[in-house]
């Protein structure tokens, strides 16, 4: 048997910035406690079925996999999601989508609102929480990914349609005031598909083509058959492509383009308006 306390000083078996609060979570999620269970009960020994879990877990973090998928669960706009190996784990800089989008629209105005590449559905159900009135779809490729989607929605209990779908394929013939997307945008050959973490997730979900901007012309090229007059796109891409993709939604008829910057200060997300029209109202 093990203490607690003898647990957390494990967090020298890992190397990562984050090793303490790595140990932590682990446990939690093996005890089915709070974090703060740890530090108020520390002289608690874990059963054998315990420790065995929590040894087994502190490997496989030794060996690169993400937090998220040990324990399942990822935080995403103070929303606890559930999370595997089939999608992207949510990231904070995605955050940034959600706010845009909820300051250029009123809690007042009804709209149409579609998430292509859903993942976990971290994106359309951030929306959905704030914006109740708002008839919002997710869209994913991965059947895997929309029944996480579809588990997430139920848990939360908020009511967003999810569909399996390549793109646009499942909504072919109908209209969206805001299209949003955080779609794959790294090249094939980035060597960061090979860092910490990113190499147990999806490349699917992460690779687009030689530049990285394939699936971002697709869904700029497209969108228009897709949008109601003075609807919105709304994509997140990589730091450096923020000239080409400004470039892409010019090309595929959008105006007002302009772009944001992450919270790390990097250029994250670019926003485009079909035509002349407003879709919005404050």
């Amino acid at each position: 048997m093990m203490q607690i306390a003898r647990c957390r000083q494990r967090r020298s078996e890992l190397d990562s910035p984050s090793a303490e609060l790595d140990v932590d979570l682990l446990l939690c999620h093996v005890l089915d406690r709070p974090r703060y269970y740890l530090y108020a009960h520390d002289d608690i020994e874990l059963t054998g079925a315990q420790l065995r879990a929590f040894e087994a877990l502190l490997a496989r973090r030794a060996a690169g996999e993400p937090i998220a998928y040990l324990t399942g669960v990822a935080e995403f706009w103070s929303l606890p999601l559930k999370v595997a190996p089939s999608t992207l784990i949510p990231r904070a800089d995605t955050e940034l989508l959600v706010e845009w989008i909820l300051e250029k629209f009123s809690a007042q105005t009804v709209l149409r609102v579609l998430d292509l590449g859903t993942g976990t559905g971290a994106i359309a159900l951030a929306l959905a929480s704030e914006r109740p009135k708002w008839q919002i779809t997710g869209v994913d490729l991965q059947s895997a990914a929309v029944e996480l989607a579809q588990a997430n929605a139920q848990a939360l209990q908020l009511p967003v349609e999810f569909l399996q779908s390549n793109w646009f394929e499942a909504v072919s013939g109908r209209q969206f005031d805001v299209i949003v997307s955080n779609p794959p945008y790294i090249e094939a050959d980035d060597p960061h598909l090979i860092g910490p973490g990113v190499a147990f997730e999806p490349h699917t979900a992460l690779v687009s083509g030689d530049d990285g901007l394939q699936d971002i012309r697709q869904i700029a090229n497209d969108s228009p058959a897709h949008l109601a007059a003075g609807g919105v796109l709304l994509l997140e891409h990589g730091y450096r492509q923020a000239t080409p993709v400004a470039a892409i939604l010019r090309d595929a008829g959008f105006s007002g383009v302009e772009n944001r910057r992450d919270y790390g200060g990097n250029p994250r997300a670019t926003w485009g308006r079909l035509g002349e029209g407003e879709c919005d109202a404050r």
